[in-house]
């Protein structure tokens, strides 16, 4: 019986330990299942959260407008632009154009983006896992992953953005490009040819982790024919990554004179970032891997790997690390200003915060682990919800459904947050309260062609108008443009 001398019901439990539970804890596919479900928390919320609603939703914006006005690849619209066609400069759209794919089957929902995201990323950091494991060891692809699984990936990898997109798809063409070298195999480079062209085409600073690759020249047991290959591959894709941002971008604006984005020299980002320094080491420190604990480890792991003798992995992440150094230099204020930005650089830091916790006995590795997740998760818990305060923008589509007549251009105030105009469903002008304020500038935008004039009355205190109103109730007040 048990309890009694030898407890075999003791033995018997030690080996199922042994031989299941510890195996599968020890599985990377367990635990991004695990997260995968955590992250399904909401998934089906409306680009509403605390955090970068109005990306989401200008995300959303375009890719309603492949489904809606065009499928055109090439040209991105968003509903922004006034009376103009509304098409703009943007990132290669494959992510918008894949949320336009998935409406065309199941139609168009405001939360399609987010599963699609949310499968790509997972993904992603499995092909993360699989080249750390093969390039350096199991146990710190273990170690490394499951930082990066509660990172700020556990935030943007179920968010309606193209960030960890396009960084996963890098992932999986690095991991071609690994298996390529080693076998021969052609179907591999193609895999890095395509996953890499079409991530950093997704994003263009995601193409810092293909600078990884310079240690390439220097593996001594790979063909010199395979490493050409390589090289011409990334040389081609690299070429459409120019076409479309230095060829395509300008030819965009000089035809339609709307920008999204408007990038600096590196000067002028160098000195942008040197008047913001608190917010930019915060995007390390505590935005990239959303744990005090985390960035700890981040630390020690630079120690330990600035001591040890793996000049490889030395050389492949400080090239890295100064390709995204001149990316942060082109963004300037943007990168120390939105926390998204540090998206591509967040694995590196988590592999090398795993390069410490292996160094550790497996038990006190675990507890790291564990206390990592929690400080990570509560750190993420309020992007799981939406804020209660705007779910009264879900309403505005059907509301102005039933006061205006047409479709006919409107003026929305707000900023230049899209949300309001997104949910609105409507075309036209955004504009803030001190717009407002100004006489004339309401005239002036009836001109161009505005006929209504949205003003949503959460945005601050608004001035009054002496149109008759179409609709005033406790969240918006509606006037035709007379």
């Amino acid at each position: 019986m048990c309890g009694q001398g030898f407890n075999p019901c003791y033995g018997t439990m030690k080996l199922s330990y042994n031989t299941h539970i510890k195996p599968l804890f020890s599985d990377i596919r367990f635990w991004l299942l695990v997260f995968f479900l955590i992250r399904l928390i909401g998934i089906t919320n409306p680009p509403l959260e605390g955090g970068h609603s109005w990306r989401q939703a200008l995300t959303n914006m375009i890719a309603r407008n492949f489904y809606e006005i065009s499928p055109n690849i090439l040209y991105t619209r968003i509903d922004l632009a006034g009376a103009n066609s509304g098409i703009t400069t943007s990132e290669f759209p494959l992510y918008n154009y894949l949320i336009f794919l998935v409406s065309k089957v199941v139609g168009f929902n405001h939360w399609n983006g987010r599963w699609i995201n949310l499968v790509v990323s997972s993904f992603g950091l499995y092909y993360f896992y699989k080249l750390i494991a093969k390039t350096i060891n199991s146990k710190l692809a273990l170690y490394a992953t499951l930082v990066a699984i509660t990172s700020l990936w556990l935030q943007y990898s179920r968010k309606i953005m193209p960030d960890t997109f396009s960084v996963s798809l890098v992932f999986i063409g690095l991991y071609g490009a690994y298996v390529y070298l080693k076998d021969g195999k052609w179907l591999y480079l193609l895999s890095f040819f395509l996953f890499c062209t079409l991530g950093v085409l997704s994003k263009i600073p995601a193409l810092s982790l293909m600078s990884c690759l310079i240690v390439v020249p220097f593996l001594k047991e790979t063909p010199l024919k395979r490493k050409v290959w390589l090289g011409v591959s990334g040389v081609i894709g690299f070429g459409l990554v120019c076409v479309w941002y230095f060829y395509w971008v300008p030819y965009i604006f000089d035809h339609y004179h709307y920008h999204l984005y408007f990038p600096r020299s590196l000067k002028e980002g160098f000195y942008e970032v040197l008047g913001l320094l608190p917010q930019f080491f915060e995007k390390f420190y505590f935005d990239g891997l959303k744990s005090f604990v985390a960035f700890g480890c981040f630390v020690l792991g630079l120690y330990y790997l600035i001591k040890s003798k793996n000049r490889m992995l030395q050389l492949a992440l400080t090239s890295v690390t100064i390709v995204f150094g001149f990316f942060i230099a082109k963004t300037g204020f943007v990168f120390a200003t939105h926390g998204y930005y540090i998206v591509p650089f967040a694995p590196v830091m988590a592999l090398v915060a795993g390069y410490f916790i292996q160094k550790i006995p497996t038990k006190y590795a675990t507890i790291l682990l564990v206390i990592i997740t929690a400080e990570s998760i509560g750190n993420h818990q309020h992007d799981f919800f939406l804020r209660e305060s705007q779910v009264y923008k879900l309403e505005l589509e059907s509301k102005l459904n039933n006061v205006l007549p047409d479709d006919g251009l409107v003026v929305i105030n707000g900023g230049s947050n899209p949300v309001n105009m997104y949910f609105a469903h409507r075309r036209g002008w955004v504009c803030d309260n001190n717009d407002l304020q100004t006489d004339g500038f309401i005239e002036s935008l009836g001109e161009e062609g505005a006929k209504y004039l949205i003003i949503d009355k959460h945005a601050g205190e608004y001035r009054e108008f002496s149109y008759q109103p179409l609709l005033d109730d406790e969240d918006y007040v509606v006037y035709k443009i007379e």
